[in-house]
């Protein structure tokens, strides 16, 4: 874990030495303050030596001025440096994450990844500036007092240190339960985080219902567990300050009464005590600086770990000898296909289908029985457990997932547009198309015309998950999308099912416009939608029950025609 969270200072190792080279600079110019108390106290000031006098508070001044450009330097450049290796880490983060499989979104909620993309990164920013400079500063700070404390008289330094090991056991002693604390606040907060993305993006569902005290109570669920959680994490973190800021503080205790001794014995003379007494705050600093730096390393450590942990899931891996295809024809074949979700290996049982280059197939059945999971299957957002899928005769596991991808476009029941312009969600479907040809597919999918009334056009901001738009308006922009794609297969998972029979009619209209010369999977419970197709195949329990033409599954008499019949009863 060391080494990799090292790796990220690697292309900051300019700023990274200076800021540690200035954090030597000010550990070491602490001393001065000391010797030159010392130095007055012994000489100058019995001796009346004014000028001298004069001249080491100028140039005690002089350092503080220095210290003062050293301090902002680390204060600003290392903060710099900490927040660059933090978005290092998050694009690195959003890179794999964008890598990951579907079965990784299905098990992780989007709040608890950003909570680790946010929160956990943050801390880890933090330790990443601090922690190197504070244990530089702090080790080169100790070092040198206990030397300079040495040449005042070395066994009242002996005495004072004596105390060292008992400050290192008790925190050693505590520093676990604060890390096993502050981990379970991190989960805690990955929760609230988790809670509060649902119920903000599901608040017209939640108006709807008048369900606000239900959100409330979910949420305070999460809060209290959250309460809980710092409650310990606080207790912990209580126990070990108090502890160790006891020891520092019989410190003091010891060096009031073991100097007091020395001084009573005339072992040391009183500028001396006095100088002692002043330079023991150099320990003492940069060891409370030490010991307070044991929260932000548990802090910074338990994000790495969370952070690691998304960066540790395998992402979608390819196959060995898996090739770039070029624009594929079309035709589909599934070869005893078995595939099942988690402990659910009986989603799809042997499935066989043939579907022809250019033909229109259709996907029927009762909710539940695996039209969608045959869908997801082709572009391979999952891939098969058992049997083959193949595509103009080649296992689409021996074809690059990128380029497989290219050549399928999917419309869903449940379109996503993204909360920007209608221009940017249609030019999703191919980027680097032009303004021609991004009008265009707006025309073949009927938007056109409804975009050239709006004042700013096709410029015009939609707002998140495109809610200032109606239904029929999103489900033809996504349309839009996969005309400019244009490619050679079609997936039009329940596409109009959401839509009322006025809309469903215009928007057939496109759909029909779109599935002109491409293979086109059809998935629908509207059998309204599916008459004209070239073959129809029902799926029930995961097993294909029927398959043939609208007409011949009607003289079959089976479950088709009572579908059939039971939505055209009247």
């Amino acid at each position: 874990m060391l080494k990799r969270f090292l790796a990220y200072y690697k292309p900051h190792k300019t700023i990274f030495l200076l800021d540690m080279l200035a954090s030597l600079l000010l550990a070491v110019t602490a001393i001065v303050y000391p010797m030159v108390t010392r130095s007055m106290l012994n000489d100058l000031i019995p001796e009346r030596k004014y000028r001298l006098i004069l001249l080491f508070g100028g140039l005690l001044l002089l350092i503080y001025v220095i210290r003062m450009f050293l301090s902002y330097f680390i204060q600003y450049y290392g903060h710099v440096m900490g927040v660059r290796m933090q978005a290092e880490m998050r694009s690195d983060m959003f890179r794999h994450i964008e890598k990951l499989p579907y079965r990784f979104f299905d098990d992780h909620e989007t709040g608890k990844i950003m909570s680790r993309m946010t929160n956990d990164l943050m801390d880890i920013s933090e330790l990443a500036h601090h922690g190197p400079e504070n244990l530089l500063i702090s080790s080169i700070s100790v070092v040198i007092s206990f030397v300079y404390l040495c040449t005042i008289r070395w066994e009242l330094t002996l005495i004072v240190f004596a105390c060292v090991p008992f400050l290192l056991l008790i925190a050693m002693t505590l520093r676990k339960k604060m890390r096993d604390a502050f981990m379970e606040s991190r989960k805690s907060i990955a929760v609230i985080n988790a809670a509060l993305e649902s119920s903000i993006s599901g608040v017209r569902v939640t108006k709807a219902f008048n369900n606000e005290k239900i959100e409330e109570e979910k949420f305070e669920r999460g809060n209290v567990s959250f309460v809980g959680a710092r409650k310990k994490a606080y207790r912990a973190m209580g126990q070990f300050h108090s502890a160790t800021t006891f020891v520092t503080d019989v410190f003091n205790v010891i060096v009031l009464i073991a100097g007091g001794l020395f001084l009573y014995n005339g072992l040391i003379n009183f500028a001396d005590y006095s100088t002692f007494v002043v330079s023991i705050n150099l320990f003492l600093s940069p060891l409370m600086i030490m010991i307070n730096f044991m929260e932000q390393y548990q802090n910074g450590v338990t994000g790495f770990r969370r952070f690691l942990e998304i960066m540790d899931e395998p992402p979608e891996a390819e196959c060995e000898g898996a090739e770039e295809v070029a624009r594929l024809d079309g035709h589909i074949e599934f070869r005893n296909v078995t595939y099942g979700y988690g402990e659910d290996k009986d989603v799809l049982k042997n499935i066989d289908l043939n579907i022809e280059k250019g033909k229109t197939f259709a996907l029927v059945g009762l909710s539940g029985g695996g039209k969608t999971t045959i869908c997801h299957l082709i572009p391979r957002f999952y891939d098969v457990e058992e049997g083959e899928i193949l595509v103009d005769g080649k296992d689409i596991r021996h074809m690059t997932r990128t380029s497989l991808r290219q050549n399928i476009g999917i419309v869903q029941q449940d379109v996503y547009l993204f909360g920007a312009s209608i221009r940017d969600n249609i030019l999703y479907g191919r980027p680097d198309a032009t303004e021609e040809e991004m009008i265009e597919a707006a025309k073949k999918a009927n938007i056109h015309d409804y975009v050239m009334t709006l004042e700013r056009g096709y410029d015009t901001e939609i707002g998140e998950r495109g809610v200032k738009l109606s239904g029929g308006q999103k489900q033809r922009l996504s349309i839009a999308r996969v005309f400019l794609k244009n490619p050679p297969i079609l997936i039009l998972d329940e596409a109009t099912s959401a839509l009322d029979n006025a809309t469903e009619m215009l928007i057939q209209q496109s759909l029909d416009e779109l599935c002109k010369g491409r293979t086109t999977i059809v998935v629908a419970h509207r059998l309204s939608t599916v008459k004209n197709a070239d073959e129809i195949a029902v799926i029930a329990d995961g097993k294909v029950a029927e398959q043939g033409s609208h007409d011949a599954l009607l003289t079959m008499d089976g479950i088709y025609a009572e579908l059939y019949r039971k939505q055209f009863k009247n």
